[in-house]
């Protein structure tokens, strides 16, 4: 619902990625970007200005892009320049109610820094784990400084945003402080099993009975596809007709491709595309341990696809009984096979664990994720100037 002068707030968005980039990060931020002007919010966006094959052609909302360089080791990602002196130029020309710093590289670094020399009121977003990710590009003995890192950076805001009361208690124990949780959402009207294609299905090589088995996300070390391509060999040894869908791109790609020339890898899919994959699917593995969270399962259960992922993240916080697919224990491979074997075996246990899971989400609208940030905004107002 549109607000009034005296209730509208000027919102200010710092992200390092940010769409055409396909990653949660960007995703998550663009969904509360759209869902914060709706609702008659000022919204404005900081970000790296992306190069040209990104298809950098603006967003509709009033952004400051700044220089960025390509992030070592991830292709495709960016940080932007610690731009100190332009950003507090900008910010004192325009002044925000408040400053989400979305993410932690160079330019977050300088859009706290200036936000609290300027007495703006600023919260942080907790949304990837860089310090999980080292151990799975060879420097796994950089992991406790990049933690103090991230604690550093997320304790100079008055706020740090997390999407799960799990990922704040684990925080809050490693001593960062005041950590608010902020449920993410999802739409259940473009995640729906109204999107399930025949003729896609078919493209597979698949009839209506045979069974299709889904990853969606990054291909990439840090993912663990080795264990969903190993859960999925187990499924096809009972059903050869089996086939695995991969729905993404990363820099394991074409290595996995090579070892395994039956799956079928779709590349990125965007939009009604993205839609009809998911709601195509029969079963959908996600055996990544390095989540913040993990929006691909909750797409993936609006979409009435049974689900079995690890028990933290999404997983955790919405798979809360078999009814709703299988969270297993986190690190225990053998179960997560065991469960993926289960579901795929069992097409009606299927079809009742996908339509409970999809009702189960029904009200986790992006309206009301944009409503809740509101709230937190407002509360840091009120916190800033008691």
């Amino acid at each position: 619902m549109p607000q009034n002068d005296s209730a509208r707030l000027h919102i200010c968005l710092v992200t390092e990625t940010y769409p055409p980039e396909i990653n949660g990060v960007a995703l998550t931020l663009r969904t509360l970007a759209h869902s914060l002007a709706a609702q008659g919010h000022a919204v404005s966006l900081l970000r790296p200005r992306q190069p040209r094959s990104a298809g950098d052609a603006g967003t509709g909302f009033d952004e400051l892009l700044v220089p960025g360089a390509a992030l070592p080791r991830y292709p495709g990602l960016r940080f932007g320049l610690p731009v100190t002196g332009r950003l507090a130029g900008q910010w004192r020309k325009n002044r925000p109610d408040v400053i989400y710093a979305a993410t932690e590289g160079p330019l977050g670094w300088a859009a706290v820094r200036v936000a609290r020399r300027l007495r703006i009121p600023v919260a942080t977003g907790f949304h990837t784990r860089f310090d999980d990710y080292l151990g799975h590009y060879g420097l796994r003995l950089l992991t406790p400084v990049a933690f103090a890192w991230l604690r550093r950076f997320h304790n100079q805001a008055q706020a740090t945003l997390v999407p799960t009361a799990q990922l704040r208690d684990v925080l809050s124990g490693k001593g960062f402080r005041n950590v608010q949780v902020l449920r993410r959402a999802v739409d259940v009207r473009r995640f729906d099993p109204v999107w399930r294609d025949a003729g896609l299905r078919r493209q597979w090589g698949l009839d209506d009975d045979d069974l299709a088995v889904m990853y969606v996300g990054r291909i990439a070390a840090e993912k663990n596809l080795a264990l969903a391509v190993r859960a999925f060999e187990e499924i096809a040894a009972r059903q050869p007709r089996a086939r695995f869908i991969l729905v993404g791109d990363g820099p394991a790609r074409a290595g996995l491709s090579r070892a395994h020339p039956d799956f079928v890898f779709s590349g990125l899919q965007l939009g009604e595309d993205l839609s009809r994959h998911y709601a195509s699917g029969d079963l959908f593995l996600f055996p990544s341990l390095t989540e913040t969270f993990g929006n691909v399962t909750l797409e993936a259960m609006a979409s009435g696809v049974a689900t079995v992922a690890f028990d933290y993240g999404a997983a955790h916080e919405h798979i809360v009984d078999p009814g709703l697919g299988r969270a297993v224990p986190c690190a225990d491979e053998a179960a997560f096979i065991a469960a993926a074997v289960e579901l795929a075996g069992d097409s009606g246990l299927r079809r009742r664990i996908g339509a409970a899971a999809r009702t189960s989400l029904q009200g986790l609208d992006p309206e009301g994720l944009a409503e809740r940030f509101v709230a937190l905004a407002r509360d840091l107002q009120a916190r800033s100037t008691a």
